[in-house]
C-alpha cells in the first residue's frame, strides 16, 4: 500500500527517491525504499544517507533537553547567560524555552546567506537585527542556530548530537556532512551544480554545514532506530518526565513542544489521521519522523522532493495520503 503510493509519487517526478519505515518499539510493521539517489542515478539502498534538513531540529532539541537534565543549563535561562555577547541586545532576555518552542520573536525563514556570505557575518546579523514586536510562534531557523550555539559551548555540536543522541540511540551513521552515499537535492544556481552530500539549506552552507537548524545526514535504519526510540518512551536518550516535557503543548494556536511540532488540526503537514497526541517534524528536503505515544508507533518518510527543484509542492499532499494510509497498517 505505501510502496504503491510512493511509486505514483515518483512516477510523477515529485521526487527521485523514496524511503519508509512504520513501527512501534519493538519492531517495524512495514519499511521499503525506492527509487534512485538522483535522476538516472545508482538505486536508493540502505547505505544511502539522505538530507534531514530541519529534522536535524528536534534531534539538536534532544541534546538541549540531556544537557539540561545534567545541569548544564536551564530553559528558563536567559541567551545572554550562555552568549555573553547578547547581552547588550533586545535579544539578551530570550530564554532557552522560547527557542525550542518557536516563541522567541526572532524571524523565520530568512536567506541571510543572499547578503552575508560568511559565518561571522551571518551570527552577527542574527544578533544585531531588531527583533519585531510580538511574541507569536513564529517558525525560525534563526532560533536553533543560536541553541547550536548554546550547546557548543559546553562542546563541538557534532560531538554532543552523537555523545547524547545517536551513540545511545545506536544510530550508526547518522552525520553532519559533506557524507558520501548521500541522495541528490537541488540543482543549486548558487553552487552551480546538483547538491549531494553537502547540506541544501544555505545559511547552513555559510555556518560551515554543523549547526543547530539543519546539517545532518542519516540512513532509513538511523530513522528507524530513533522513532522506535521515541515510540518507547524515549530511552535511553531522556528521564521520562523530560521526555513528557519536550512532547508536550507549549505553546497557544499553533501547538509546538520542546523542538517538535504538535499535530494542528487542520493544518498538519502529516494530516488528521495521526492520534491528537502526535509529535514530530518535517524537512524542507521531503523527510519527516512522527510519533504517536498512545498509540506507540512511529513514522519515519524520507524523500528528496527538492531534487531538482524546490518550485512544487506536490510533496505536501504525498505526506498527507502517506500518513493517512500508514495508520491503517
Amino acid at each position: 500500500m505505501l510502496a504503491e503510493l510512493l511509486a505514483r509519487a515518483r512516477d510523477a517526478r515529485v521526487f527521485s527517491a523514496a524511503a519508509w519505515s512504520v513501527g512501534t518499539a519493538d519492531g517495524v510493521l512495514d519499511r521499503g525504499m525506492l527509487g534512485t539517489r538522483w535522476w538516472d542515478g545508482p538505486a536508493a539502498v540502505e547505505t544511502s544517507r539522505w538530507d534531514l534538513a530541519s529534522v536535524t531540529k528536534p534531534i539538536v532539541a534532544l541534546v538541549i533537553a540531556a544537557l539540561a537534565e545534567r545541569g548544564a543549563l536551564s530553559l528558563d535561562d536567559p541567551l545572554a547567560r550562555h552568549l555573553p555577547s547578547y547581552a547588550d541586545t533586545d535579544k539578551a532576555s530570550i530564554t532557552v524555552r522560547q527557542l525550542l518552542t518557536h516563541t522567541s520573536g526572532l524571524p523565520g525563514g530568512t536567506p541571510l546567506w543572499r547578503t552575508h556570505g560568511t559565518r561571522e557575518s551571518l551570527l552577527e546579523a542574527i544578533r544585531t537585527t531588531p527583533l519585531p514586536p510580538g511574541r507569536r510562534v513564529e517558525y525560525s531557523s534563526q532560533g536553533f542556530i543560536l541553541l547550536g550555539l548554546i550547546a557548543s559551548t559546553h562542546a563541538p555540536l557534532d560531538e554532543l548530537v552523537a555523545e547524547y543522541v545517536t551513540t545511545p540511540a545506536g544510530m550508526t551513521a547518522t552525520a553532519f556532512g559533506p557524507v558520501p552515499d548521500a541522495v541528490a537535492t537541488e540543482d543549486c544556481g548558487w553552487r552551480g551544480r546538483v547538491v549531494t552530500g553537502q547540506v541544501h539549506d544555505e545559511n547552513a552552507v555559510v555556518l560551515g554545514g554543523v549547526c543547530g537548524h539543519a546539517g545532518l545526514f542519516a540512513p532509513l535504519a538511523d530513522l528507524e532506530r530513533l522513532g522506535q526510540v521515541l515510540a518507547g518512551g524515549a530511552a535511553p536518550l531522556l528521564k521520562p518526565a523530560t521526555h513528557a516535557e519536550m512532547i508536550a503543548g507549549h505553546t497557544v494556536g499553533l501547538r509546538r513542544g520542546l523542538g517538535w511540532q504538535g499535530l494542528d488540526v487542520p493544518g498538519s503537514p502529516v494530516g488528521v489521521s495521526l492520534a491528537p497526541d502526535a509529535y514530530g517534524h518535517t524537512g524542507f528536503t521531503g523527510t519527516s519522523l512522527w510519533v504517536e505515544p498512545s498509540r506507540g508507533r512511529y513514522y519515519v518518510l524520507l524523500t528528496n522532493r527538492v531534487h531538482p527543484s524546490r518550485a512544487s509542492d506536490a510533496i505536501a499532499s504525498v505526506r498527507r495520503e502517506f500518513h493517512d494510509a500508514a495508520v491503517r497498517i
